[in-house]
Parts: C-alpha cells; structure tokens; sequence
C-alpha cells in the first residue's frame, strides 16, 4: 500500500542563535568533527585527523572563523589534546561535556565549573 503526500512539507523551525561565535566540536578517537555558523566559512562543517599537526589546523580554522565559544563533546579523554592546545593559541570560552556524564565542564578564562 503506497501513503498519499500531502502538499505541505515539513520542516523543522530554525532556533534561534545563542551563541553567533560558536563551534561545534564531535571528537573521536581518530577523528575529529566541527561545525561553525554558516556565515563563518563556504564549507561551514570540517573534518579533522588527530595528530597534533590537525589539532593546530583546527585551531588555525577555528581562528580564521572568529570563534569565541567552543562546544566540544567527547567519549573518554580525547578532548584533553585539542582542549589544551586551544587553551594556549585562542581566547575562547569552553563547554566540555565529559564521556557519558549528564554533568557539564564549563571553562573560561582560566576557571572551572561543573554545570
């Protein structure tokens, strides 16, 4: 049996901007994704190895981008390389949810809070 479509189509509503100098950030064990707004970038979402030289061209990009804010979402310790070298090469704010946790590690300037 074949469903009749209806005229209308339905698409999710856009939500609202937040945070306009933010990043995204999935790390994996051997990869690394991230997305910023899609006026930062003509490839807005990148796809990075986990080598140190990747770490400092996703910082590099991030940079170019004008990010202020990261998101990062990482299983295990993954986050600690990219979170380090960002730390030393950017001023950003960090929100760090930490493996399967429900808690979130939020970073600024040097402090530290649980959320």
């Amino acid at each position: 049996m074949v469903r009749k479509q209806s005229g209308k189509s339905k698409t999710a509503p856009t939500p609202p901007v937040v945070h306009p100098h933010a990043a995204g950030i999935d790390i994996g064990a051997t990869e690394i994704f991230v997305a910023v707004p899609t006026d930062r970038d003509q490839s807005p979402a990148h796809r990075f190895q986990t080598f140190t030289q990747d770490l400092h061209a996703l910082a590099d990009w991030l940079q170019q981008c004008r990010i202020q804010t990261v998101a990062m979402e990482s299983a295990g310790v993954y986050w600690i390389p990219l979170f380090q070298i960002l730390e030393e090469r950017c001023q950003c704010s960090y929100i760090v949810r930490i493996g399967q946790s429900e808690r979130v590690l939020f970073l600024n300037s040097g402090t530290a809070s649980l959320c």
